[in-house]
């Protein structure tokens, strides 16, 4: 359902200047009321590699790559929101910016380094050599839980990083994670000649072990043996029966597309039975031997790239409308950095942690399909920076989650964002 309160993006800009021109006031962060969303759930798409601004949602002249010439690989289109573009690839996502905000502002310092910058957007801070920190997912599960009972709280469809982990949090705060729709959950299923009884035996055995051990370390052993009864709940045929999409109609699973659409979709259903916090990740199934990562030749397809996502997102987006369920559920888009405005030697791209783009949709928010501006070539930020916590911090306080609040690394107190302010106008 579309919103009523509906900003445009001058209206956005506007009211952006004006945020803009508080900031020479004291920080209020403290003493401010916490902004609390509509969100219940979060459905996190992570595009690995590096999304090109410039050939997506921030899109600028066209560019040559055979005559040096920097600008976008591709044609622009017009979208339901005026004055906002996106790449032609983007034909099924124009029509829904109404429900979209690209964010085209956001920026960290890092740039060459695939590894740090992942860990930047998936954690909020830089890496640190005494503490390991939680991941956006492992915390949204630690403050709201799981919506639903029988279910984990984060469920990573990828493969299982350090990144996305729990950090100083501990495992309970972890994810259960699947790297194919076509699988179900990595871990769950029993292994090959652990017969009923056998497993019988087994629980039987830990319940010994439970009742046998030591006063000390409590807390330790209380958190592994609620992992374990969970894993045994997880893998009964509730739960289980989330990851049968072929129950879904055909022509829904065509619409999805190939099998990250089918990430998306099973996303959905997961979100039906309570699970809170999901990643989703497009960089497994490399259309182009390299993902998102277009140096050189890479970038040569793309657009085969941009068209799957497109074809992915517009489906869940209307899946999750139709089913009432998008006020609830906020989408992300993110990715560790852009893309510069020029090319290689070869005609690709290298990186720009300085301006990119990540996307929110859905959750209730008020959208004004773009958000912040980058110059003529989408190269410097011009209006309206957004830092990785300030992203943070809006993503947190879409789902209720209080980005100021501190959590701790044994005894040292460490804030769930590093002083990210939301963007205000996103909430109404």
């Amino acid at each position: 359902m579309k919103q009523s309160n509906q900003w445009n993006r001058r209206d956005c800009l506007y009211w952006g200047s004006a945020v803009a021109a508080s900031c020479t006031f004291p920080d209020i962060s403290l003493s401010a009321p916490m902004l609390k969303g509509k969100a219940e759930h979060v459905i996190s798409i992570w595009l690995g590699g590096g999304m090109g601004q410039i050939d997506t949602f921030d899109p600028k002249r066209r560019g040559d790559p055979k005559n040096n010439r920097a600008g976008s690989y591709y044609d622009s289109i017009d979208t339901a929101v005026p004055d906002v573009k996106v790449c032609e690839h983007l034909s099924k996502l124009a029509p829904l910016m109404d429900r979209i905000t690209a964010v085209r502002t956001v920026h960290h310092e890092v740039i060459d380094e695939h590894a740090a910058a992942t860990n930047r957007m998936h954690t909020g801070r830089p890496i640190s050599g005494t503490i390991t920190y939680p991941s956006i997912g492992s915390i949204v599960a630690h403050e709201r839980g799981a919506a639903g009972a029988g279910v984990p709280a984060y469920v990573l469809i990828g493969y299982p990083n350090v990144t996305r982990g729990p950090g100083f949090l501990g495992a309970r705060d972890g994810y259960l994670y699947l790297t194919n729709t076509s699988q179900g959950p990595a871990g769950l299923s029993r292994s090959e000649g652990i017969t009923p009884t056998r497993q019988s035996r087994r629980e039987n055995l830990l319940e010994v072990l439970r009742r046998s051990a030591p006063p000390g370390n409590s807390s330790q052993l209380r958190e592994y043996d609620e992992i374990i009864r969970q894993s045994f709940e997880l893998s009964g045929p509730e739960f289980t029966r989330a990851f049968q999409l072929e129950k879904e109609p055909t022509r829904l699973r065509s619409q999805y597309g190939g099998e990250f659409g089918q990430r998306c979709l099973l996303s959905r259903r997961l979100i039906e039975r309570g699970v809170r916090f999901i990643e989703v990740a497009h960089n497994l199934n490399f259309l182009n031997g390299s993902g998102w990562d277009v140096h050189n030749e890479g970038i040569l397809q793309q657009h085969k790239l941009i068209q799957e996502m497109d074809t992915a997102v517009s489906a869940l987006i209307i899946d999750l409308e139709e089913k009432r369920l998008l006020d609830k559920t906020l989408i992300v888009i993110t990715t560790e950095f852009g893309r510069p405005p020029e090319f290689d030697s070869a005609g690709g791209r290298g990186h720009q942690g300085a301006a990119f783009t990540c996307v929110l949709a859905g959750g209730g928010l008020s959208h004004c399909g773009a958000w912040g501006e980058t110059d003529e070539l989408s190269k410097t930020i011009v209006s309206h920076p957004v830092r990785v916590p300030d992203f943070f911090a809006t993503l947190f306080a879409a789902v209720g989650v209080d980005s100021g609040k501190e959590l701790y690394a044994g005894e040292r107190p460490v804030p769930i964002t590093d002083r990210g302010r939301p963007i205000l106008e996103l909430f109404g």
